[in-house]
Order: structure tokens, then C-alpha cells, then sequence
């Protein structure tokens, strides 16, 4: 599926406003957060390597657009929520062990796990100061108060669903509530963060800034389930994961989570004793697999996706029928299409 037209329009603005968030910084410490963003390499010479699509960023400035508001004034709160959520891929990477993103190391595999820390805290500060440079576009203080409000609840809530994806590792058990909370946090709320600034910025209608908050939070539910089904059925080229690798994991994703309900029988019984295996094999992980699929645990997760796809659009229904809306939905239709891949096929 081709990609929105929205993600070309708005990358070199917050490209630009990204680099000026870093300032000239001559200390390591800026290298190894231009390294993470795709800017430098290791030995903090230029580097052309693929960074991330900007996916929450452009979906800040379309909600702004959809609302009436002029996208360029919202820029710096794009850049917040991109700086936020890389803030967050960084001590992903620590806590996951993992070694690689986007087809080379990762800033802990590079410079150790205390800088890395120290790397992901600063960008984490950078994102607030990012926020108040919203006074420098015209925006009322009392909104600026709102959007560092909306942005350090969001954070709050990624760490809480952070630590309920790392505790569900160590457990059998886990209710698809708790996995909606898990999600409405990891995934659903810098999504609806974004959706939610942007149109703060761009209106004073309250009513509709909730509808788009509303948007960005249904879209991100479906985007992390659509992860889901990927990580245990898509291939390497679709997710830029190892093959099985949410299994290996013994992650609690919606589709393993429904099949350990409802595979019956003797399939249900290996279901069981395989995910409690601390030494899972590819050729378990391919079992694993074909027994969620057997159980109907794909085609459930593909229905709830939908559900709240429709749920999405129905927030965007409150909006102005405008060339942001049908930006917006552009962006819905490609992210749940599957279009939203980062060049090295990961993610974003």
C-alpha cells in the first residue's frame, strides 16, 4: 500500500525541529542520541541510515489540520511525542536484551547499558522542553500547561504497561483485560498523546479534541493488535523480527492469549506445556503456532482490530469534513493495512 502523501509533506519539518532540539551538543552523549535517530553512526560520522517513519509525529499534525488548525504551529508538540517515544525504544532495547534495531546495534549494545540509560532519561527531557517551545508559536500558556499534562500521563502510562508486558513474561495467567491495560498504556497512549496535542493546538473546541484523542487511542489498540498477529504469523520481512520471535518470548500477546482459552482437547493440553517452557525451540514456536491458528486465536484478533478500527473512524465522524480527516484516514487505512514498515521492515 502506498504511503500517505502526509508522511513526505511533514518529515523535513520535524526532521528539522528534531535536530534543533539537540542543539550543537558536543558532549558523546549527543552522538549517541544522533546515532539512535538514524543520523550518525558509532563513530558519530554522517550517516544516511533509515530512522523511523514519524509515524505519531504526523499523526500530531494531521489531528491538528482536521481540526482547522495550521499544522506548522504544532510542530514542536510533534517533535515532543517523537522524542517521547524514542525515549522509550531506547530502554526497550535494555530491557528486552535486544541487540539490533533497524539493521544495526542498539545505543546499549554500543556504549553499555548505564549509558544507554543515561541516553533514554535525556531524550526523555528534551521531549518537555520540546513542549514549552509551543509559547514560541503563538500557543496560550494555559494549552502549553495542558499539553505537558497530556504528555507526562502518557509517560506514566507507557511505564505502567511496560511493567505489565515485562510481569506477564513470568506468567501463565494473563485475562485479555489485563492485556487491554497493558496496551491502552505501551502502545495506545503516546498514540492518543499524539492525536490528543495536535488538536489541543489546533482548536478550542474541548468536544473535539476528545474525538481525536479518542482516534489516536482506538488506532493505537489496533495497531498494537495487528503487531500481535504479526509477531507470531508474519514473516521477517514484514516485522524485521526473528521468526516466532514474540513466542520464544513467551510473550502474552491477544491471539496466545485467546488460544490458551479456548484450544481444546489434547492441542490445548501441549499449548499449555509449551508456553511453560523456559527453553522453547523454533520447531516448538512453529507448533505453538499452528495451534493459535487451529484455534481461532488470528481470526479473533483480526475481528477485534476491526472493531476498533471502527471505532476509530467513528471519533473522526465529529470532526469537519476537511483534508485533514481524510488525511487522518489515509494514515488509519495504511497503518492497519500493514504499509507502515520502517525500510529495514521492522516496526515503528
Amino acid at each position: 500500500m502506498r504511503k500517505p502523501l502526509a508522511f513526505e509533506e511533514y518529515h523535513a519539518y520535524i526532521e528539522a525541529e528534531l535536530q534543533a532540539s539537540l542543539g550543537p551538543g558536543n558532549l558523546s552523549l549527543y552522538s549517541m542520541l544522533r546515532y539512535h535517530l538514524g543520523w550518525v553512526d558509532a563513530q558519530g560520522r554522517p550517516s544516511e541510515h533509515p530512522g523511523g517513519k514519524f509515524l505519531r509525529s504526523t499523526l500530531c499534525l494531521s489531528s491538528c489540520k482536521a481540526v482547522g488548525g495550521e499544522p506548522g504551529r504544532a510542530v514542536p508538540a510533534a517533535v515532543a511525542v517523537e522524542l517521547t517515544h524514542n525515549f522509550s525504544l531506547i530502554h526497550d532495547d535494555i530491557q528486552d536484551i535486544s541487540e539490533y534495531r533497524r539493521h544495526r546495534p542498539t545505543v546499549w549494545k554500543v556504549w553499555g547499558v548505564p549509558q544507554a540509560i543515561n541516553a533514554g532519561d535525556s531524550i526523555y527531557a528534551l521531549a518537555y522542553l520540546e513542549v514549552l517551545r509551543l509559547l514560541n508559536r503563538g500557543v496560550p500558556e494555559k494549552r502549553v500547561l495542558s499539553a505537558v499534562q497530556i504528555l507526562g500521563q502518557a509517560c506514566r502510562l507507557i511505564c505502567e504497561g511496560q511493567y505489565l508486558d515485562i510481569s506477564f513474561e513470568s506468567r501463565h495467567s494473563v485475562t485479555v483485560d489485563e492485556y487491554m491495560q497493558m496496551i491502552s498504556g505501551k502502545t495506545g497512549a503516546l498514540m492518543e498523546a499524539s492525536t490528543h496535542l495536535g488538536a489541543l493546538v489546533g482548536t478550542v473546541d474541548d468536544k473535539l479534541v476528545e474525538c481525536l484523542a479518542g482516534f489516536g487511542r482506538h488506532l493505537g489498540t489496533a495497531f498494537q493488535i495487528q503487531d500481535d498477529i504479526l509477531g507470531i504469523w508474519g514473516g521477517v520481512e514484514e516485522t524485521g523480527k526473528s521468526q516466532y520471535d514474540d513466542i520464544l518470548r513467551r510473550k502474552k500477546t491477544l491471539p496466545v492469549i485467546f488460544g490458551l482459552a479456548h484450544a481444546e482437547g489434547i492441542a490445548g493440553e501441549e499449548l499449555s506445556a509449551l508456553y511453560r517452557r523456559t527453553d522453547m525451540s523454533l520447531a516448538d514456536a512453529a507448533r505453538v503456532a499452528s495451534i493459535l491458528e487451529s484455534s481461532g486465536a488470528r481470526d479473533h484478533a483480526r475481528r477485534v482490530v476491526e472493531q476498533h478500527r471502527q471505532l476509530a473512524i467513528r471519533e473522526l465522524g465529529s470532526a469537519p469534513v476537511s483534508a485533514g480527516v481524510a488525511e487522518l484516514m489515509g494514515i488509519l487505512d495504511f497503518v492497519l493495512g500493514q504499509g507502515i514498515l520502517n525500510e529495514d521492515g521492522s516496526r515503528p
